[in-house]
């Protein structure tokens, strides 16, 4: 910066704010620079090298001169004043390295979060992040618990001395290479520079500015995610938390959705399906126990043949039961998996959840059938986290068992261990004098993994393996696999006191995972699990009711959203569904299928034999096999399945988000 500074005021005699301004630019761009190399090797694929991230790299480089511009842009604005300029006094100076410093931080703040996101998720920060400020204090208690923030604040703290210091020192430096040379305050430098870094800010040199979707043009999601920096991420995905949807899209597809359903007698967006029950419903009135599993990776599990075998006891349970192997989550969230589940809708409002959008939570629910069931919900923690509460009132006469238990002593942020939430249901099921339906949701197998087990538990024994070892087989850590070792345990835990019940036997047990989780699947599944994230919602399934249910292991492809459409079916009642959910049992039902939407703006559907995807911003599209082996079908074959996927995708994302909207509880 010296020599820059001494070339400039040597040859164009260039004003004192303006070399300083030149100092900051090369300061910043080697901060953002820095930050983007750190993200290269902290979570690069393996398979890619230098040589593949050059492009990104590159335009990567455009976003950070953007927000570079954006924040030197006012100091040469207003320097065009004399009077403004960081040169002119003490006092000036001092504002304009606190201003510098305040950004400092701001820029700091979000270089933290945005490896968070990554270490977090495997995406960069999004607007979707909003969805945890609402819950501001779990949030950080969460944080708190999970890593060394304090010592993180003391380092960011550290860092924006440090780096307000450097701007001092680069202030005291262009002084001391310029008194008493006589440059001149020259206007038309300081307009000059106010042009160029507005071109920066434009990002283009076309009339077209540089935006968020420009990202998205690299087939290799990392790339993507690489090239964009976490600020420009945030900003662009601020105006997609605002729901939406359309009406008239959504009637166009309908016919499209109606073949492929196979509804008999399909109206212009009438969802309304009167069902009758089907010969094989039991005519017992069994209890249903619903269990929502956190975090529970299908590829992480026993069921995958994963070689760790994490879940003895699960998979012994999968063999008694009707265990669907090939079922997905529609997309990544807790949250998002109980709106989906209840409703029967995926829930395909980008960024922000539908049960924190006051206008989306008055929702029809096919368990509001079961008039003269009791009905229970189980958390261990808080259900006003990402408002969960918001959609479970649509349940009449439901009765919560959530916060804090005046008998059981919280082991984390998320409450009381699963293995004790286990036990107060069956305690509650033990006292039950109607048939019951339970919503059980779990929250152990979640950060922070190194309080996820409790201490006092003696019955659960700590396994270790070595790190590359359990990253070969889909873990980061030690603690996250035991924590899902946990999680197994606990079934253990409370399958071995149910079984002895007198509920027992005239229950139905339905076991799903709220989403996976990103991860090294290639041990156990195709390389397209891994590479385009179907590990983020691909979870175990499973019925299980010893008596009442025949076992079977199901390959085909089904989704969360189906979960209570064949709780229905089950029951031998008649039922009127809504949405979109499917009986999975009904042995008319034809065309298997998932819709799926991810953090990276796409949309897709995956079938027994592909994963077509779509990006929603640049409209490119992947009809990608979910076999190693070699498709038979000619070229032609493909491109008309890909067309015919395209369209039922549309047909689920417009009607999914016409139906948040319009699923009214009456």
């Amino acid at each position: 910066m010296l020599f820059l500074c001494s070339m400039f005021r040597s040859h164009l005699r260039i004003p004192k704010t303006l070399l300083w301004v030149i100092n900051l630019f090369f300061l910043l761009l080697l901060l953002f620079t820095t930050y983007r190399i750190i993200i290269f090797f902290a979570f690069r694929p393996a398979d890619l090298g230098w040589e593949q991230v050059s492009s990104s790299f590159i335009l990567g480089l455009r976003y950070d001169l953007r927000w570079i511009a954006i924040v030197l842009l006012p100091i040469v604005l207003f320097s065009i004043q004399p009077s403004l300029s960081p040169f002119y006094s003490d006092s000036n100076k001092r504002y304009w390295t606190w201003y510098l410093a305040i950004l400092t931080f701001v820029l700091f703040f979000f270089f933290a979060a945005g490896f968070g996101s990554f270490s977090y998720n495997q995406t960069p920060l999004d607007a979707g992040a909003m969805n945890f400020a609402e819950d501001f204090t779990i949030s950080v208690k969460m944080i708190w618990q999970t890593y060394p923030l304090l010592w993180m604040l003391v380092g960011l703290i550290a860092a924006v001395l440090s780096f307000r210091w450097m701007y001092h020192k680069s202030h005291w430096q262009v002084i001391s290479q310029t008194d008493g040379l006589g440059i001149p305050h020259t206007r038309g430098f300081f307009i000059g520079g106010a042009l160029l870094l507005s071109l920066f800010v434009h990002g283009s040199f076309s009339v077209h500015p540089l935006k968020r979707e420009d990202s998205f043009r690299f087939q290799q999601s990392f790339l993507s995610y690489l090239s964009i920096n976490p600020l420009q991420n945030f900003v662009g995905t601020l105006s997609l938390r605002q729901p939406s949807y359309n009406q008239d899209r959504a009637r166009a597809l309908y016919p499209v959705l109606a073949n492929w359903m196979d509804w008999k007698s399909p109206g212009s967006l009438s969802f309304n399906r009167s069902v009758g029950p089907r010969s094989t419903a039991t005519e017992s009135k069994p209890n249903i126990v619903l269990i929502q599993c956190e975090s529970f990776s299908m590829y992480k599990s026993s069921m995958s043949r994963n070689p760790l075998h994490t879940t003895p006891f699960f998979d012994s349970l999968s063999k008694r039961g009707v265990f669907f192997e090939r079922c997905f989550a529609p997309t990544f969230s807790t949250a998002r998996a109980l709106f989906a589940i209840l409703t029967g809708i995926p829930d395909a409002q980008l960024f922000k959840f539908s049960s924190q959008n006051p206008l989306a939570l008055n929702q029809y629910t096919l368990v509001n059938s079961l008039e003269e069931y009791q009905k229970h919900y189980f958390l261990g923690g808080d259900a006003e986290f990402n408002n969960f509460e918001g959609i479970l009132r649509n349940i009449k006469g439901l009765t919560m068992h959530t916060g804090m238990r005046s008998s059981i002593p919280p082991i984390n942020v998320w409450g009381i261990s699963d293995k004790d939430l286990f036990l107060e249901a069956h305690q509650v099921f033990n006292e039950a004098k109607a048939p019951f339906f339970a919503y059980i949701q779990t929250s152990g197998n979640h950060r922070p993994f190194q309080r996820a087990i409790p201490l006092s538990d003696s019955g659960f024994i700590r396994d270790t393996l070595p790190e590359d070892k359990l990253a070969k087989f889909g873990f980061e850590s030690v603690d996250e696999y035991n924590a899902f070792r946990y999680t197994d345990y606990c079934f253990r835990s409370f399958f071995e006191k149910a079984s002895r019940a007198d509920y027992f036997s005239n229950t139905i047990f339905v076991l799903i995972g709220d989403h996976g989780v990103a991860g090294n699947a290639l041990a156990v599944y195709p390389s397209v699990w891994t590479t385009q994230r179907l590990t983020d919602q691909h979870v175990p399934l499973l019925f299980y009711a010893p008596g009442l249910l025949s076992p079977q292991r199901r390959e085909e492809v089904v989704s969360q959203i189906d979960v209570l459409p064949t709780i229905a079916g089950l029951l031998h009642r008649p039922y009127e569904n809504r949405t979109l959910g499917r009986d999975l049992l009904d042995p008319t039902k034809k065309n298997h299928f998932a819709f799926v939407t991810n953090a990276s703006d796409r949309i897709g559907l995956v079938t027994n034999d592909y994963y077509f995807t779509r990006h929603l911003n640049t409209g490119e599209e992947l009809l990608l096999s979910l076999k190693d082996s070699i498709s038979t079908k000619s070229f032609g074959e493909v491109k008309k399945t890909q067309r015919a996927l395209s369209e039922l995708t549309d047909a689920i994302f417009e009607t999914s988000r016409y139906l948040i909207m319009n699923n009214r509880n009456y």
